[in-house]
């Protein structure tokens, strides 16, 4: 299972950003190498448009079977949802605990998104 993190940093000891299109980093993990990779999401930092989008199409490129995020707007949460990819919601905390957390399915998927487009 490959689960990727909308992140402030670019390990699992970093923390979960609140931001899904707009967050630094996000960290690809697979469960079952065990590998880690970070992908710098640079290019929506300061998009004026079309920031959650784009970020979906990167984790979506990434492989992920799942999206985790502090909040995920509509257009982000549509594009991932048809690329196949559950979204975990309203998260918060040091990714490797979430990590820990999914693997023992304590986080819920998320069936809509959970704030308005444009959120910051």
């Amino acid at each position: 299972m490959k689960v990727v993190f909308a992140a402030t940093g670019q390990d699992l000891d970093s923390f979960l950003d609140q931001r899904f299109g707009r967050c630094p980093y996000f960290i690809c993990h697979d469960t079952v190498s065990g590998e880690t990779r970070c992908i710098a999401n640079t290019q929506n930092l300061n998009a004026a448009q079309g920031a959650g989008i784009q970020a979906a199409t990167t984790v979506a490129d990434a492989g992920a079977d799942y999206a985790v995020c502090g909040h995920c707007g509509p257009k982000a949460f549509r594009v991932l949802q048809a690329a196949g990819i559950k979204v975990i919601c309203g998260a918060e905390g040091k990714l490797a605990d979430l990590l820990k957390d999914i693997e023992a399915g304590k986080l819920k998927e998320a069936d809509s998104a959970d704030v308005e487009g444009h959120w910051m």
